[in-house]
């Protein structure tokens, strides 16, 4: 039997010792702002993409402080995916210090934003949010994703970044994207509804609710985005994250659902206690009512008025329990239960998906959402209701709208 040399030995491991890392290296390098995002990436990207999350499982992006080595994951990244409205106030300046030139993808681009009124207690205020809701969310049409996307990927939540965004900054390396970056980035804070002053503070979200995710038609809206930049900046694979793309949507249409059978089961009168104001998309879709003692960020703390005001709420209303969510404080549900004797129920998933289990993907967050709120609050048999919105619209989703982007590409 023929051996081979030490010195063999030692060429062939170390090449195949490298296979895994020259592999890596190949793949599209996503950054994502939190966890739900990063999901969605994966499920679109596949094998083809290697996600960083900023912010992890069981996280709050709401008060993250980003440190140095998140701006170099920036700049070494090929695509970065963040929600928008908002949601993680220190985006902006964490793109900036990183000189990233690549393109950006805003998750909630293009969605049926909620305006956000403020935690008023007992206005059932998530009702209309400006909407007709007249559309019927079937998205047949997803699989025409990326066709004349001329556009700069909704970039106008980075509209004050305090510089032109010719986005030339010498990253050679992205020039193959097809585009020089210049991403029209001229924007002047029009659709925000807020002026440049609303970035002061992390937690303030201007005029608009942030958790578009716990709509699934949302959702859809952010893989129609997210499969966009995926091409972008990887479009040889482009056949593969179409055909993951359609796979992903139609099973987040399954799991919508679903849902609606399960909340379906809970009368419509009921309304549902959580930590922070995370739910209201969830509330427009699927017609329940969550009321909340702090507004839309985690790092808010309620007065004792607040706290008083939904104690009356709750012994107005048919409020039957209380519900923690994964990233915030217990102490506030738990002196609710105290002074109003209400059961805690079980543990909903808002801003983070779960470091483990059933709540570990977007998928599974919802369906566990939904499920959770059904074994407490259902009432076998009826199903009189469709919680008040018939989600009749399709979104059009082919994606050749220009976002009122100037697209300068």
């Amino acid at each position: 039997m023929r051996t081979l040399k030490p010195s063999a030995l030692v060429i062939g491991t170390t090449a195949m010792l490298a296979l895994p890392a020259a592999m890596a290296a190949e793949r599209v390098q996503v950054v994502t702002s939190f966890s739900i995002l990063a999901d969605m990436v994966e499920n679109i990207g596949g094998e083809h993409v290697e996600v960083t999350s900023l912010v992890g499982p069981d996280s709050d992006a709401h008060v993250y402080s980003p440190t140095p080595r998140d701006a170099r994951a920036l700049a070494d990244a090929d695509l970065v995916v963040f929600n928008g409205l908002l949601f993680e106030g220190w985006m902006e300046r964490l793109i900036d210090s990183s000189d990233y030139a690549g393109p950006l993808v805003t998750a909630t681009d293009s969605i049926d934003r909620l305006e956000y009124h403020g935690n008023d207690h007992g206005h059932d205020d998530h009702d209309d949010h400006g909407h007709d809701h007249d559309h019927d969310h079937g998205h047949d049409d997803h699989d025409d994703h990326g066709h004349d996307h001329d556009h700069d990927h909704g970039h106008d939540d980075h509209d004050d970044h305090g510089h032109d965004h010719d986005h030339d900054h010498g990253h050679d390396d992205h020039d193959d994207h097809g585009h020089d970056h210049d991403h029209g980035h001229e924007h002047d804070h029009d659709d925000h509804g807020h002026d440049d002053h609303a970035h002061d503070h992390d937690h303030e979200h201007g005029d608009y609710d942030p958790h578009a995710w716990q709509d699934l038609a949302m959702g859809q809206v952010y893989a129609g985005n997210i499969l966009e930049g995926l091409i972008e900046a990887d479009p040889d694979n482009e056949a593969a994250y179409r055909e993951n793309a359609e796979r992903y949507i139609a099973d987040m249409q399954a799991m919508d659902e679903e849902m609606r059978r399960l909340i379906g089961e809970i009368p419509a009168s009921t309304s549902v206690i959580t930590g922070h104001d995370s739910f209201g998309y969830f509330a427009n879709a699927y017609g329940l009512n969550f009321l909340s003692p702090v507004g839309l960020s985690t790092e808010a703390e309620p007065s004792a008025a607040d706290m008083a005001r939904l104690i009356d709420v709750i012994r107005e209303q048919n409020v039957r329990a209380l519900f923690h969510e994964n990233m915030t404080s217990p102490a506030i549900i738990i002196q609710l239960a105290e002074e109003t004797n209400l059961p805690i129920a079980g543990t909903l998933y808002a801003d983070a998906l779960a470091a483990e289990g059933d709540a570990s993907t977007y998928l599974g967050m919802m369906r566990h959402n939904a499920q959770t709120l059904h074994d407490a609050l259902a009432e076998p048999g009826h199903d009189d209701h469709d919680h008040g919105h018939d989600h009749g619209h399709d979104h059009g989703h082919d994606h050749d709208h220009d976002h009122g982007h100037d697209h300068s590409h």
